[in-house]
């Protein structure tokens, strides 16, 4: 069974700023990471190859320190690591994305299964998925929670909904979009990560010209919406302050949070 995985890098979200004068996400000096939820995606590929073979390509779209994404996902075991990286791809929305995702994935071709989580810490549109099915063709389902059964040309799988879980037949090739439940990620293995670094590894790097996109159908260029300013929410908070003695303030508080339904 050959597995595509989607690989995004993004910024620790616990550390991101945002500059108040430009309305820009502070991406200076904070570390990037592999999407959470896509780490969950890779650990359910290893476990489809320890149980029917095959192999593992993880997919990453970015610059070309996205590498170090790749370089951890084949560290947790993955066989090898496309990089889609050109100036022309900056820029993207999520449509401009799946159409890059899926014309590398077209060249590559020879696949089973899409893996992705979700959605991206840093966007959480969740759109890439279900798009890139559409441009593909092919099966898709999100929210995916559980597999019941994985064979050729057939799947059974869970799919989280509101309250509950949905059992769902699922023809393959197809693309899954994971959810966290699914499975407790690995640690990458310290001798594949040193093997990822090196030079020589099994990660090449497509551009533009090697996917047969024309620069306009891409990044910004391709993009059908645009993010017109980032902001953090404003909160007000109205604080009182209650005097007195313990049992009075207690008896207030407690007549305060009643008359709120609290």
């Amino acid at each position: 069974m050959n597995i595509i995985v989607l690989v995004k890098q993004v910024p620790d979200t616990t550390e991101v700023s945002i500059d108040p004068k430009t309305g820009n996400l502070v991406r200076e000096g904070v570390e990037s990471i592999i999407n959470p939820h896509d780490r969950h995606a890779l650990e359910a590929a290893l476990q489809f190859k320890e149980q029917h073979g095959g192999s593992i390509t993880a997919i990453s779209m970015g610059p070309g320190q996205a590498v170090d994404a790749l370089s951890e996902a084949l560290g947790m075991g993955a066989d090898d690591g496309i990089l889609l990286s050109d100036p022309a791809f900056a820029g993207a929305d999520t449509w401009a994305t799946s159409y890059t995702l899926a014309r590398a994935i077209e060249k590559k071709g020879d696949y089973d299964l899409i893996l992705c989580g979700r959605q991206a810490i840093d966007g959480d549109t969740a759109q890439v998925g279900p798009q890139l099915a559409e441009l593909l063709g092919i099966a898709q389902v999100t929210s995916v929670c559980g597999v019941e059964s994985l064979e050729s040309g057939s799947s059974r799988v869970l799919k989280r909904i509101k309250g509950g879980r949905e059992l769902i037949h699922c023809p393959l090739p197809a693309l899954w979009s994971v959810v966290s439940e699914l499975n407790t990620p690995r640690y990458p293995h310290m001798e594949r990560l040193i093997r990822a670094c090196d030079p020589k590894s099994a990660i090449v790097t497509w551009n533009a010209a090697d996917i047969g996109v024309k620069t306009q159908d891409v990044g910004l260029q391709g993009s059908l919406t645009q993010v017109i300013a980032t902001f953090p929410p404003k909160t007000e908070r109205k604080g009182e302050m209650l005097e007195g003695d313990p049992r009075s303030m207690v008896s207030s508080l407690v007549a305060r949070l009643r008359e709120n339904k609290l």
